[in-house]
């Protein structure tokens, strides 16, 4: 089934093993290598050229780890690529992610809005390095050190989304109370999070509303959301829970799904009502 029938149909699966090689590392690994041999250079020639080591220019000429945005740089100017690295940066960032969620964030990626409702974790696009490394490390099954390193650094990369200026992107963040007192790691870590979130809130397109426990019953208790619009005006649901993920594009789910985020809205606490109570939890940390 192609990605464009995926999307209007919608999908489900499961979460798996990353056991290939993506193919945008192996497909930069071969560029890489490419110009590496046009110029003369042998791979330890272009690590002495770019100040990395033999094995990490191996590994990225094989498509064994992906190459870093330091790494494109640098490899760009000693091979004068002619920006050819440079344009495939974003697909080996994205093929960091998990393979589950690479079709969504392609979707994300092309979004005008994207609004969330998250019960039990800060979003992923408003964790610091070390709240995001937290969560990956507590995983089980445990992940590899360089699989924890790559997913982080995936992440990370993602953000960029929250300053995009062509076309711009409008976010709307709903997080549940809990999961903003649960102190992930230790308080240091907690509180830099808490005041990361409060500093992304004071963007003009981000909206970080609280879900106050004292609300009670409501209808995000079935679990967190993800809502997105594309720059040609289709919604997407994107729906994750235990290992089990769902993207849908039926347009009557989708109506459902809004009008419940709609309602949601209205039962948070508004903007700066949620910027003092997190102020206000951080100060306790």
């Amino acid at each position: 089934m192609s990605r464009t029938t995926q999307r209007e149909c919608g999908t489900t699966g499961r979460r798996g093993p990353d056991k290939e090689r993506p193919a945008a590392w192996s497909a930069y690994g071969k560029l890489v290598r490419l110009f590496r041999e046009r110029a003369g250079l042998t791979q330890q020639a272009l690590a002495d050229a770019i100040d990395y080591s033999l094995e990490q220019v191996a590994s990225v000429e094989q498509g064994r780890r992906p190459a870093k945005a330091a790494f494109t740089e640098a490899a760009e100017r000693a091979l004068d690529a002619g920006g050819a690295l440079r344009v495939l940066q974003e697909d080996v960032d994205r093929a960091k992610l998990p393979v589950f969620f690479q079709d969504f964030a392609l979707l994300e990626a092309e979004a005008v809005s994207r609004f969330s409702y998250d019960p039990l974790l800060i979003p992923g696009l408003l964790q610091t390095e070390a709240y995001a490394q937290a969560l990956l490390e507590a995983h089980f099954p445990p992940l590899p050190d360089d699989i924890v390193e790559q997913r982080v650094a995936a992440r990370l990369a993602r953000q960029a989304l929250l300053s995009r200026k062509s076309p711009p992107m409008v976010f709307v963040f709903i997080v549940e109370e809990a999961a903003i007192r649960r102190v992930v790691r230790s308080t240091t870590v907690m509180r830099g999070q808490l005041e990361h979130l409060l500093a992304c809130s004071k963007t003009r397109n981000i909206e970080l509303q609280i879900m106050p426990t004292a609300r009670g019953a409501h209808s995000g208790l079935n679990g967190p959301m993800v809502l997105v619009e594309s720059t040609d005006r289709k919604q997407f649901v994107y729906i994750e829970a235990q290992d089990i993920v769902s993207v849908r594009s039926d347009r009557n789910e989708v109506s459902e799904f809004w009008l419940r985020y709609g309602m949601l809205r209205t039962q948070a606490l508004d903007t700066e009502e949620s910027s003092r109570l997190v102020e206000c939890m951080a100060g306790e940390l």
